[in-house]
């Protein structure tokens, strides 16, 4: 059977709405490649795009979405409550049918030398792709965002994979790589003050002694005027959504805070939101594959 790949690049603009159309028209022209979702945060001034396709599809894709975005996007009139380090901040691609780990560690090996080569974009090869250990994890190669790269990338330890020892000047670089699905998720808080969300996120993320394979941080919704805890969850086998869910609400109420609302950005895997049902609907023995219409018509 065919090999489909997931990919759910970043991009670094949330705001203007004829740059983000003409970077996500990159995937809808592209044969072999189905778009599958894409949403924007004026908060965050980034953009997520998810698609799908054939490991070739997936490739041209990518490539294009490269071009088009260090065309368009200039990152030294960009601001956002996100930390980027790139026009296209991020590109994961994730194996979903017929195709494996490998396969996606290919492929974005492929497409980081395509991109350097194309779009003049440098490269880091990050999670399963990465070339070291401390290359892994997205947030230990984007500190110091935009603004510090170019000095970085002068450590040996943080030359890009691809590109040479360099930024694009308005581009940036960006991470490329092969990861399994991931949830973004981010909680709301009933507060303006950002203090608190950021606490709450160093209390619930992995790296701060909290849930495993959960990254955190407190951001300031600028147009709602609400602090939020935005979450990435590596894998919701290991932490599902709703204990992340009851652990900041209970953190939340310490201040005196309620949790107003949570939101999905991008994708989701069903068997993440069954495991919250089951959990708050306190379903006894629920069996989804065939207590759910659609899984039958799926």
């Amino acid at each position: 059977m065919a090999k489909i790949i997931e990919s759910v690049p970043n991009i670094s603009e949330g705001r203007d709405q004829a740059v983000i159309e003409a970077c996500v028209d990159q995937i809808r022209s592209t044969p072999g490649c189905t778009l599958l979702d894409y949403s924007s945060d004026p908060s965050h001034n980034r953009s997520v795009i998810t698609y799908m396709g054939s490991p070739q599809a997936c490739e041209e894709a990518s490539v294009k979405l490269a071009k088009k975005a260090v065309e368009l996007i200039d990152l030294t009139k960009h601001t956002g409550e996100h930390p980027r380090m790139g026009c296209v901040d991020v590109m994961p691609f994730i194996p979903i049918k017929e195709a494996t780990m490998e396969d996606c560690v290919a492929l974005s090996q492929k497409v980081g030398k395509r991109i350097a080569e194309e779009a003049d974009l440098p490269v880091f090869l990050y999670e399963r792709s990465a070339a070291a250990p401390h290359r892994e994890n997205l947030a230990k190669v984007r500190k110091g965002q935009f603004e510090g790269m170019a000095e970085k990338v002068k450590d040996p330890d943080w030359i890009p994979d691809f590109g040479g020892q360099r930024i694009h000047p308005t581009g940036g670089a960006v991470c490329v790589g092969a990861r399994p699905p991931l949830i973004a998720y981010n909680i709301n808080l009933g507060t303006d003050n950002l203090e608190i969300a950021s606490r709450i996120a160093k209390i619930i993320r992995k790296s701060g002694g909290g849930l495993d394979c959960v990254k955190a941080m407190g951001v300031m919704l600028e147009d709602r005027n609400i602090a939020q805890v935005s979450i990435n969850m590596t894998d919701f086998t290991v932490t599902p959504l709703y204990r992340v869910n009851e652990l900041v609400k209970a953190e939340a109420a310490r201040y005196g805070v309620a949790v107003i609302g949570t939101e999905l950005i991008g994708l989701t895997p069903m068997q993440a939101l069954f495991d919250a049902a089951e959990y708050y609907l306190q379903i006894e023995d629920f069996k989804p594959d065939v207590q759910v219409i659609e899984n039958h018509l799926l």
